[in-house]
């Protein structure tokens, strides 16, 4: 499984927000952070804590992505034209992990990255196991034949907790999609809310 499965909720724990809206979450029943001093921990922020935070939580959001590839992925909306925080959230919607996670083909993203590292994901007919691999509106997407009949796909493609967005075209009796359109800010379904804003101020200082 992913290396993040046993740890992964202290990310929400420490955002104090179900980030992923899971509900298993642990922040739907305790919203203080983890450890033993999370409840008498303040929660005043500094101007610097608080981009620090929106980029942890859009960051860890996406699989926990390393520090060095979310900074290569801002670097890179940075050079596109129009807005930084539009353009970001848009490399990081076309990335094959977020889409495999968007289209219900898993549960979790991070469950979605070891999918594509494991060779079950073809793009536009040909196998690719690069989880930030990166696709173009048109692209189809779909899990190989012999991945098909996997219990956890079956399951995923059925959870109530989530929707596919418009943005993707997912057929699930055949278990591909279709990468229809680079998403704005306001398409994408978080369960919380996202400020990459904040994100763009933090990587500006």
């Amino acid at each position: 499984m992913s290396k993040r499965i046993a740890s992964k909720y202290k990310i929400d724990r420490r955002m104090g927000e179900n980030i992923w809206g899971r509900p298993k979450s642990p922040v739907n029943r305790r919203e203080y952070g983890p450890g033993q001093h999370g409840q008498r921990r303040q929660s005043h922020l500094s101007d610097f804590g608080i981009q620090l935070r929106a980029k942890q939580k859009l960051k860890g959001y996406y699989g926990n992505i390393s520090e060095k590839q979310f900074r290569r992925i801002y670097a890179e909306a940075v050079r596109q034209r129009g807005d930084t925080s539009e353009k970001l959230i848009g490399l990081l919607e076309c990335r094959l992990d977020a889409i495999v996670y968007r289209a219900k083909f898993v549960a979790t993203v991070f469950a979605s990255r070891q999918f594509v590292n494991h060779g079950h994901i073809k793009v536009n007919g040909k196998r690719v196991n690069i989880p930030s691999y990166r696709c173009k509106p048109g692209d189809v997407i779909e899990v190989r034949e012999k991945s098909k009949q996997l219990a956890f796909v079956l399951e995923a493609t059925q959870l109530a907790e989530r929707d596919v967005p418009d943005y993707i075209d997912a057929d699930h009796t055949k278990l591909s999609a279709t990468y229809v359109r680079i998403p704005a800010l306001s398409d994408v379904p978080y369960p919380v809310h996202m400020e990459p804003n904040l994100v763009v101020e933090y990587y500006s200082r």
